[in-house]
């Protein structure tokens, strides 16, 4: 593997001193120990730290034979899942695949369409996908802990019935995956009707579960290297495991965001150049906003898109109010480029970029925005990933995950529950009841 990712906050400018970094060094130190010793809170929920290290080649073995099953006899396979049961996933999709991937024809994908279901409430959305669905041979792969998730349990069970209409019982078990908890609704329908599963670890939460089964399946289906994710994962947890915030770029992520949070920076914008990573800062707004956003505390995490969003949130990050940072994801080499012509005519006077790539603007686009904004009063930090591949999606993902822990503990909070989440869940259930007699 050629290069690393690299993390870089010298354009912070004034905003984080020498000695601020120093003053928090003793804390990232005690909270690596009590990380690594399963001793903080959380601890329950630690299963991802050193999951890499443990996932056995007969579970990718297993994932890889059932998603060449589903790739030969599928036309259409849905993910049913919320929150850290997709998105991961889908982000691995977006930006290891085509960016037209379903429209591609069946010879060029090699497999078949791919689309989420049970990630909302629309009854358009869903009807919509049933019209897209039409008779083509259908496999779903319904992802879900519990099984009682609203979202995807109301989407498994339209889904669910199509199927037995279409198949009948004995047909719809060849037809339905289960990645599930060891124990719940879904894990008893599964056992009861035989269908295949794949477990969810019931150590790992659901915004860390993109490199167990809940997200490797799925990228298996489209014919995505698992094995290379997971190389990269193992790469990353060996990387990120260094006690020393100067040696550990994950953890010196950590204390940035940490000490810009406590000047008054209470919201990071995850900035990229690439549409692709569009579902990947998603995903990056669930592990944040989920881990940190407790007790009255946290920093919004929130995404842009450049320089699409520099034509229409440019305007407040250069000169709006000062709460923010921007974190880039910049990638060092593109998947694919395309140089600009020359035009006789020269009608729009860009002749002197003929010759030039596109990577090569958006590289000036991203240099000349970083410089914009800390001028303007907005720190910077950026992670370069040297080129897309499989081996460096998953080393970002545990880059990520890392951070996320340190941060969480330097912050003060537990970063692996989510209790704020259920106080909706509650009052739109007891509004769905029907009033008691």
């Amino acid at each position: 593997m050629n290069g690393e990712i690299v993390f870089d906050y010298r354009e912070t400018g004034d905003f984080v001193k020498g000695y601020e970094l120093e003053a928090l060094e003793t804390q990232v130190l005690a909270a690596h120990e009590i990380l690594h010793r399963y001793e903080g809170p959380g601890r329950e929920y630690l299963g991802w730290l050193d999951w890499p290290l443990h996932c056995s080649r007969d579970d990718v073995e297993k994932i890889l034979r059932v998603a060449g099953q589903i790739r030969e006899r599928a036309e259409v396979f849905v993910v049913i899942g919320i929150g850290g049961s997709y998105l991961g996933a889908r982000s691995a999709l977006d930006l290891l695949g085509h960016s037209f991937y379903n429209n591609l024809p069946r010879e060029r994908r090699g497999g078949p369409q791919i689309y989420f279901a049970g990630c909302n409430l629309s009854s358009r959305y869903l009807t919509q996908l049933w019209e897209i669905i039409g008779q083509k041979e259908l496999v779903i792969n319904v992802v879900s802990k519990s099984g009682a998730t609203l979202e995807p349990a109301l989407a498994f069970r339209f889904f669910r019935t199509m199927l037995e209409k279409r198949y009948g019982k004995r047909g719809t078990r060849e037809r339905i995956i289960a990645t599930t908890g060891e124990k719940g609704a879904l894990r008893n329908l599964a056992r009861q009707e035989g269908y295949e599963t794949f477990p969810v670890p019931g150590d790992i939460g659901g915004r860390y579960s993109v490199l167990t089964a809940v997200g490797l399946l799925p990228v298996a289906v489209a014919g995505i290297d698992i094995a290379g994710i997971m190389a990269g994962a193992r790469r990353g947890c060996r990387l990120y495991s260094e006690e020393r915030s100067a040696n550990n770029p994950a953890y010196r992520y950590a204390m940035l965001r940490q000490i810009l949070y406590r000047k008054g920076k209470v919201i990071e914008l995850l900035a990229s150049y690439e549409p692709s990573f569009l579902f990947f800062t998603e995903w990056w707004k669930q592990l944040f906003g989920e881990s940190e956003g407790k007790d009255q505390k946290g920093i919004f995490p929130a995404g842009v898109n450049f320089t699409t969003d520099l034509h229409s949130m440019g305007q407040f990050i250069q000169d709006g109010y000062r709460n923010l940072f921007v974190t880039t994801l910049w990638l060092e080499k593109p998947a694919l480029d395309r140089e600009i012509p020359v035009l006789t005519e020269d009608m729009d006077g860009l002749n002197f970029l003929a010759g030039k790539t596109m990577h090569y603007i958006n590289g000036k686009a991203c240099a000349g925005t970083i410089m914009a904004h800390s001028a303007g009063g907005v720190p910077n930090l950026k992670i370069t990933i040297p080129e897309m591949t499989p081996r460096f999606y998953g080393q970002l993902v545990y880059f990520f995950e890392k951070a996320c822990a340190v941060s969480g503990y330097l912050l003060g909070v537990n970063p692996f529950d989510q209790p704020g989440v259920e106080a909706y869940k509650k009052n739109m259930f007891d509004l769905l009841r029907p009033p008691q007699k």
